[in-house]
């Protein structure tokens, strides 16, 4: 049998990344989480950019590609914008925010799972079905994954807390482009 060191240490990140109060980087993703509400998980800082809620979509839409990938779905992709980021309305109930937050949360554990299953690190440099990168990049991937969106929602909250303070980006005033404060306009995937 062939260690599994590289597979451990993957493991590791991708838990850290994921729930560890004492990760290097920050924030991890359960930390940038806490505290954001369900009204504020649905709200936007402007018309193009996306709300916590979507990006959480998002991250659970990758991990369940990553698990579907290790199971040797080839066809499995997420192609549209209602699979990569959601259709969710403006408004996200705590039903809704609740459920977010908990798929989320099982797709990690599905992740952890499903590497758990590993007995050693070969399959790490096999090619992903239906890609032309190994499962060694698709893992690490996910780790850069979470901490760029991570670094997203932190930024968000603290946005969304300065602008529902009661300062001059309230609710229903019109931001420096004429939009309203939270619009659902068209919104560009790249945010």
């Amino acid at each position: 049998m062939i260690p599994n060191d590289e597979l451990i240490r993957i493991i590791d990140l991708l838990n850290t990344t994921y729930e560890s109060e004492e990760a290097w980087h920050g924030p991890s993703v359960v930390e940038a989480l806490r505290g954001v509400t369900p009204e504020m998980s649905g709200r936007r800082i402007s018309p193009n950019t996306h709300s916590i809620a979507e990006l959480v979509f998002h991250m659970t839409s990758w991990r369940i590609f990553c698990v579907k990938k290790m199971q040797g779905d080839a066809t499995f992709d997420i192609t549209t914008p209602e699979k990569n980021f959601g259709a969710l309305p403006d408004k996200i109930d705590d039903f809704e925010w609740e459920a977010l937050e908990m798929e989320l949360s099982l797709s990690q554990e599905e992740l952890i799972n499903e590497l758990d299953k590993r007995d050693d690190d070969e399959f790490l440099e096999d090619i992903v079905p239906g890609r032309d990168y190994t499962y060694y990049d698709m893992l690490h991937g996910i780790v850069n994954h979470d901490l760029y969106h991570t670094g997203q929602i932190m930024i968000l909250k603290k946005a969304l807390t300065f602008k529902g303070a009661g300062s001059q980006f309230a609710d229903d005033d019109e931001d420096e482009y004429g939009s309203p404060y939270g619009s659902s306009q068209e919104h560009d995937d790249y945010y």
